[in-house]
């Protein structure tokens, strides 16, 4: 079961390790990170990971494409025709497109969301209709054989969500428990809805600064 993860200059870690995690613990899991050539990546929280493989390097057999998103690292690729390709070509065959926050607009640039509901990061999600998907709101969202992820920590979530569809609900179970996935959050604040006004203008001069 092959997993292509995409990681780029500046993508946010969380948005990949969290699926990345519970994925990876699939029977028969063959996982492994991808850019244009193996190498370091510098994530946008300053830690740096290792892609193993290049863009040539693809298996024949794709499960699962994964794309991560990101900030300004993510917006260059929205204009990189080398990445968009690639992922064109991978996504038209992979039994599972998918992707966490605004790796979304990325699946979209590339064609792969047409027609499609799809989710993102809240302050990006409506940004999805510019590539003909249909922006909806969910943790995540399933459309067919495509399954996007909310922001950041609804990676973990969509990962487990994934991990039902492609092994059962059973393994998905065991996964939660083996990673003690049980969130309680200190206070409600995930949400706009939850976080109120102030904080949703503050948040989102924060993303627009980037």
């Amino acid at each position: 079961m092959n997993i292509v993860a995409l990681a780029y200059p500046g993508f946010t870690l969380l948005d990949l390790i969290g699926p990345y995690t519970t994925l990876a613990e699939l029977p028969r899991a063959r996982a492994a990170i991808y850019w244009k050539q193996p190498g370091e990546i510098l994530t946008d929280s300053g830690i740096t990971i290792m892609a193993q493989r290049g863009f040539e390097e693809v298996p024949e057999q794709t499960a699962v494409l994964l794309v991560p998103g990101g900030g300004a690292g993510c917006r260059a690729l929205l204009q990189d025709q080398e990445v968009l390709q690639w992922l064109a070509r991978v996504g038209r065959s992979a039994e599972w497109v998918t992707s966490v926050c605004t790796g979304s607009l990325l699946l979209g640039a590339a064609g792969l969301l047409e027609g499609y509901r799809a989710t993102s990061h809240w302050s990006a999600r409506e940004d999805l209709c510019h590539f003909g998907a249909i922006p909806s709101q969910g943790r995540y969202v399933r459309d067919r054989n495509r399954l996007t992820g909310g922001g950041v920590t609804a990676g973990i979530d969509f990962g487990l969500a994934l991990a039902a569809e492609l092994a059962g609900e059973e393994t998905a179970r065991a996964i939660a428990l083996g990673i003690e996935y049980a969130p309680a959050p200190p206070f409600e604040a995930g949400t706009p809805e939850q976080a109120g006004p102030e904080t949703v203008a503050r948040v989102l001069a924060k993303i627009n600064s980037r």
